[in-house]
């Protein structure tokens, strides 16, 4: 479904990837592990089209999407939920989520599919069915990070970018959140790419990964092989609670 090859990006004078080149196939869960600073939101954010690539080729379902604008990549399936939920914190909880979905506003045909789409949005997160009125602003970090992840899926995504979900939040919340991720993937068929602080929990919860370390892709594999390697257990799993 989707490739990198030999990306190079830049902030700058910042040379943030290098030759990173990876793949995910339809429906697959991979995870991206590596400390602060790796290159792990940059390679979501070139994906996208927030970061544009300096060099290399993003391909998706075999079309060049390396220069297209993120609007662009939205409406070709792609959607985002950055660090840190970025909800519109002023707006309500019905209304953040129709702005997921603003590009596909189009008849009144369309009204009635993103009507029932919010309506599975609460179903996956009921308690944002209590708040759909509710400004986002005022509720917890927990219940704007499932808005985020909301919001992201009524643009109706074949692949789903997920930026740091966990942090942040309590373990009864993260718990939840990895709930649905899990659902979205073997009910849905939404595949996912994964950058979480929690490596072990990630692991587990993702057919494959790669771990980056300044930018660069050091090693992959699936789940099992990255939990058993050794250097990976040292730098990633010690101190994690899973």
């Amino acid at each position: 479904m989707l490739r990198l090859k030999n990306i190079h990006t830049h902030y700058g004078k910042v040379h943030a990837l290098k030759n990173v080149s990876l793949r995910l196939l339809e429906g697959e869960i991979v995870t991206l592990i590596g400390a602060n600073g790796a290159g792990k939101t940059t390679i979501l954010n070139t994906i996208s089209g927030v970061t544009p690539a300096s060099s290399g080729e993003v391909l998706f379902e075999n079309k060049q999407i390396t220069e297209l604008a993120p609007d662009r990549i939205v409406k070709l399936g792609i959607s985002q939920v950055p660090e840190g939920r970025q909800v519109f914190k002023q707006l309500s909880v019905e209304d953040n989520l129709d702005l997921g979905a603003y590009l596909r506003y189009r008849s009144r045909e369309d009204k009635a599919s993103i009507n029932e789409d919010r309506e599975h949005i609460f179903t996956l997160f009921p308690q944002l069915l209590n708040r759909r009125k509710q400004l986002a602003g005022t509720m917890s970090g927990g219940e704007q990070q499932m808005l985020a992840i909301g919001r992201a899926l009524m643009a109706k995504p074949k692949l789903l970018l997920l930026d740091e979900p966990s942090m942040g939040l309590a373990p009864l919340v993260f718990q939840e959140i990895f709930r649905v991720l899990h659902q979205l993937r073997h009910e849905h068929g939404t595949t996912i790419l994964l950058v979480e602080q929690n490596a072990k929990a990630a692991l587990k919860l993702a057919d494959r990964g790669y771990v980056l370390e300044t930018g660069k892709i050091i090693l992959e594999g699936s789940s099992v092989e990255l939990m058993d390697n050794t250097d990976v257990k040292r730098a990633y799993l010690g101190k994690e609670k899973g």
